[in-house]
């Protein structure tokens, strides 16, 4: 069967990429190759519509192997990663408990996130009662100023419990920019205090207590190549800053944890974390750390290639999560868990779909739970390390996003990440693609299912929206430098909605006639605009006349009335309706007619179509309806 299958493809004639070329040419019938089917996209390159073997010559993966230098194609020969859910520890005996249930459901790590007060001793002993550190990696989150005494009760309790420390596992999210980039306030003396916390933590060598927390750059509406970019400056800083301090480099790059987001470019993520493995190996080989004891991976002059493999955690993006329609968040994680899996992270937080509207349930963390069980246990996604090499488009979208990040890299490093903190660049540039996705996501030029586009029209959600527990560090408030923007990219949409529900959802009714297929489409198109703020919608077939429907409407109390028609009809059929509206209700054109500057010449003020700022559109009909 082997040979009959190799005769078969033996049989096609080879294709070179100038015939395949001259086939879309012809196909494309005088339109431009670059402007119909290239893909110029946010991360500053452009994507072609194929690619073929001769695009994947000579690139660092292609002769690689999972394991192999520089990592392209993973830091370890398998694909298995540690399923983790996060607690929230307010009482810890009732957190205790929680965490045992959950190990006994399929979770293999365990993130806790501690109030900088509630560290001690006694209250860590109570957390991790009956819990084997050998059995589960285990992860801590607290205060900047508390996580150095956390990590030293950590190591004085797991080397007290006599477990092998080689067999243990597990992080301090102890972020030195975390001040500059969570509050705004400066993060004076962070070499020193990353000194001692590394030190401290020296009889643990498998947990890492350096963070550096990309996904707060990605949450912050940051483009993937910028949230790598930064991220590597932000390992490199802390890396450098170290080593110049006396630390060994190979200490401290075994210290350094990388927590990265996963947004939503499906293709886009898998590249980011292989190329992530890449750039970050490239950078901590340029230490030439070396190795303290015999070691199987060795560079040929005795470098230690185990330091240059990053530690990859990743959680789902909460930028791109919704109130509305919030079931659409499922979809949303498990593609993106799907993206993380694939591309081999060392571990994976799946974020509850509920957590943007009220404090995640039993119900909402299960589903998160399995959401990554299902991928090991029915789609069997740790059983085949990179499945992602050879594609020719992954690998180009690696190699692209690499060439990006390094880019910006460069740029950050020359000026120092701290430095770049405090000068306000990258809360800057973070907030700068921020704003361009939210004027993309008003035009619709970004779509966010459930929120500018296909909304549910009868959902409401204020009753569902409770205020969240506490979590966590709440300290220091004030502001002396920019931190990164938090706001989530439909935010806007839902306060504009939730300001609907709580006034009362004004009637907007379609007035559609004439030519069938034409109103038709542009009363589907005129309801889903107008849903996205709340707004009741009343479609209908057809009426025969303008007086007619105008009638019709009236009869429904209609607040806004929409002419869906077609371009030719409208010449008469909107100055028509015009005049019988007398101004009593809001009148709206559904399109863009060849006419429009001649109705406008005439009073018609309201147009909506593809080319509309959906969210400026509707939110200046809220203005004009008196809904603030």
């Amino acid at each position: 069967m082997a040979n009959q299958k190799e005769k078969l493809f033996s049989d096609f004639p080879p294709i070179s990429t100038d015939e395949w070329m001259a086939k879309i040419t012809a196909d494309l019938k005088g339109a431009d190759f670059e402007k119909k089917l290239v893909w110029r996209t946010n991360e500053g390159f452009k994507v072609n519509p194929f690619y073929r073997s001769e695009n994947t010559e000579g690139m660092a993966a292609t002769a690689s192997l999972p394991g192999e230098f520089p990592y392209v194609r993973g830091t370890k020969k398998d694909n298995d990663w540690y399923t983790r859910q996060d607690i929230c520890v307010n009482d810890f005996k009732a957190a205790n408990a929680k965490a045992l249930d959950i190990l006994n459901k399929g979770i293999t790590s365990l993130g806790f996130n501690i109030d900088g007060d509630d560290v001690s001793a006694e209250n860590i002993k109570t957390l991790l009662n009956g819990i084997h550190p050998e059995a589960v990696e285990l992860n801590f989150s607290t205060c900047y100023r508390k996580s150095l005494e956390l990590t030293k009760i950590l190591v004085e309790y797991i080397k007290g419990t006599g477990a092998d420390i080689m067999q243990c596992f597990g992080s301090v999210n102890y972020d030195p920019f975390k001040p500059l980039l969570k509050k705004g306030r400066d993060a004076e003396g962070w070499v020193e205090k990353a000194a001692e916390i590394v030190k401290a933590a020296a009889p643990l060598p498998r947990f890492r207590v350096l963070a550096v927390n990309a996904h707060t750059t990605s949450d912050g509406g940051a483009y993937i190549y910028q949230e790598l970019g930064y991220a590597l400056a932000n390992g490199n800083q802390i890396l450098s800053a170290l080593v110049e301090t006396g630390l060994d480099a190979t200490l401290v790059a075994k210290k350094i944890k990388f927590n990265f987001g996963i947004g939503g470019n499906y293709f886009m993520e898998i590249a980011k974390f292989r190329a992530a493995r890449w750039l970050w190996a490239e950078i901590v080989d340029a230490y030439k750390p070396t190795c303290n004891h015999e070691c199987p991976n060795k560079a040929g002059d005795g470098t230690c290639r185990c330091a240059a493999k990053i530690y990859a955690h990743a959680q789902t993006s909460t930028f791109n999560k919704t109130v509305y329609d919030a079931h659409v968040n499922l979809l949303r994680t498990q593609t993106e868990a799907m993206s993380a899996t694939i591309a081999g992270i060392n571990s994976l937080t799946v974020r509850p779909f509920d957590e943007t509207y009220k404090t995640p349930d039993d119900f909402s963390e299960r589903i998160a739970r399995n959401q990554q069980l299902l991928l090991k246990e029915e789609c069997h996604f740790d059983k085949i390390t990179d499945p992602s090499s050879g594609s020719y488009y992954i690998e180009n979208l690696t190699k692209s996003i690499a060439e990006q990040a390094w880019k910006l890299f460069l740029e950050t490093d020359e000026k120092g990440f701290y430095e770049a903190l405090k000068a306000n660049i990258i809360q800057t540039a973070v907030k700068a693609s921020a704003d361009n996705r939210f004027k993309a996501l008003a035009t619709r030029r970004e779509i966010l299912l459930g929120t500018n586009q296909f909304p549910n029209f009868t959902e409401k959600a204020s009753s569902k929206i409770v205020e969240k527990e506490a979590c966590g560090c709440g300290c220091g408030k004030d502001a002396p430098y920019m931190p990164l923007p938090t706001d989530r990219l439909g935010t806007a949409f839902e306060e504009m909605r939730l300001a609907t529900e709580t006034h009362g959802a004004p009637t907007v009714f379609m007035l559609t006639i004439g030519n069938l297929g034409m109103r038709l489409a542009r009363a589907q198109f005129s309801s889903n605009f107008f849903a996205c703020a709340g707004y009741k919608i009343i479609d209908n077939l057809g009426f025969e006349t303008v007086e007619a429907g105008v009638k019709a409407a009236r009869e429904k109390n209609a607040d806004i009335i929409v002419l869906c028609s077609s371009d030719d009809e409208y010449a008469t059929l909107a100055p028509e309706a015009y005049k019988l509206i007398e101004g009593k209700e809001q009148f709206v054109v559904a399109g863009a007619p060849a006419c429009m500057e001649e109705l406008k010449a005439q009073g018609i003020e309201h147009f909506v179509n593809v080319k509309s700022n959906v969210l400026e559109t509707l939110r200046m009909f809220n203005a004009k309806l008196g809904i603030n």
